[in-house]
This record gives C-alpha cells, structure tokens and sequence, in this order.
C-alpha cells in the first residue's frame, strides 16, 4: 500500500477536482478522505458544488467561473495543514439480513468456490464487523470493508442476472449491499429488507461513509415481516453512535 503524504490533485474533466490519498482500500487512506470531506463540508469554499469521498479519494465538483483550479488546491492544502485525524462520529448499524437460498441466491455456489459449507458463510458474515468506505454507483449503495479472509472471492468473470433489491454480496474482497434490482458481479449471500435509499424520507440515504456494520441473521419469515414494515416506511435497521 502506498499512503502518500502529499494528496495528488487530479483533474475530473474542467469541473471537478480529484483528491488523492493512497492507492488501495485501506482505513488510513480512508480516514484522510473522511476528515477532508468533514472540514469541507463545515466550510465549503465559494464555489464548490458537492463533495464525493471514496476509498483513497475525494471529489469536488466545483463551479470554474467562481473559482479556480489553483484556488481550489490553495484553500484544500490550508485545509489540510490543519486537520486533525478523522475519528469518526458515524453510525453503528445492525443489518436483518436473511441468508435462506430462497434470498440468498449464490450462497452455495460461494460456499463450493470457498470450500466452505452455508453455515459456514452466515457464521463469519454475521461476526464481522464492516466499515462502510463509500456510497454510490446507485444511490444508497454501500461498499464495506472488513470481510473475513475466508469470505474473500474473487468477483465473477460476467456479471450475473439481476438479483433483488437489498441484495447483499461479496466480490473482490469487500462487500456491499444494493438497494435497486440490477445485474451484478458479485455473489448474493444475502438480503436484508431494509431500504437504504427512500426518496420519501427526510433521510434519504439512511447509511454513510464511514458509519460502521454489522450483520443480524433472520428467518425467511422474519424477512417478509419486516419487508413489509420497511415498504410502509418503517426502519428496521438498529442504530447508535458509533
């Protein structure tokens, strides 16, 4: 892993500045991000449009005709010389997640790549504890780090049909749980009946970079239960401060 001491500056097209801190997914690189995000989000330069932290970097969209690239870098190395470490102040989410095959669409084909049996899958998923690196790709998708070693896969060669909403997967060595139905490389191991993204909510997107995860394991029964209390606009993640 390379953590560079020194961001790189990156341009996304004329609009939008690309901040880079590392080149791999990695707590420490994560945290700079997140405590670059914070401090601009608290005090956003004139100009600047929106903020976009991923695993190693940020992106901000910003508006040329009020500010520039050498201006924008100027005030985001300021900033920088500054900030004290991110420490959090996220969520600590517990997930329902149902892992019967009915849901769980891949579980034994992951199971029989791993040389592991189902139980063994839902055992060390469920006692994990994941950090949420980053949101996006669909809005309220979340990536998360953290997957056991056992439960690290490869993602697929093509990607499969589309699996439902709520799918939660493994590929590539991390997880993520998708809130829209869409075809997918990963492996479905899971489903919870929570929706991450309600546009009807005052919280649209009810989980975020850097808030914490773990996983509850419930029967099918329980699942439809609480997909129908999700779908009346209910929350049936639990939550506290992290």
């Amino acid at each position: 892993m390379i953590l560079q001491a020194d961001p790189r500056f990156l341009d996304a097209g004329e609009a939008a500045l690309v901040v880079e801190f590392g080149d791999m997914v990695d707590p420490a690189v994560n945290d700079r991000v997140l405590a670059l995000d914070a401090a601009l989000r608290a005090d956003p330069p004139a100009g600047a449009r929106e903020f976009v932290p991923t695993y190693r970097s940020l992106m901000i969209h910003y508006d040329p005709l009020r500010i520039d690239r050498a201006g924008l870098i100027a005030i985001v190395r300021r900033m920088m010389a500054g900030l004290a470490e991110w420490r959090g102040g996220g969520t600590s989410w517990t997930l329902p997640c149902c892992y019967d095959p009915a849901l769980a669409e891949d579980i034994d084909e992951a199971a029989g790549i791993l040389g592991l049996t189902r139980d063994d899958i839902v055992a060390l998923h469920t006692k994990a504890t994941y950090r949420v690196y980053m949101c996006g790709f669909t809005p309220g998708q979340i990536y998360l780090g953290g997957v056991p070693e056992p439960l690290k896969i490869s993602r697929r060669a093509t990607p499969r049909p589309p699996h439902a909403a709520g799918a939660v997967s493994i590929g590539g060595g991390l997880g993520t749980v998708v809130p829209f139905v869409m075809p997918t490389g990963w492996y479905v191991i899971g489903q919870t009946p929570e929706r991450l993204y309600a546009a009807e909510r005052k919280d649209a997107f009810l989980i975020q970079a850097g808030d914490i995860l773990r996983f509850d394991p419930i029967d099918l029964a329980t699942f439809r239960n609480l997909e129908q209390r999700a779908a009346s606009g209910d929350i049936v993640a639990s939550k506290r401060a992290a």
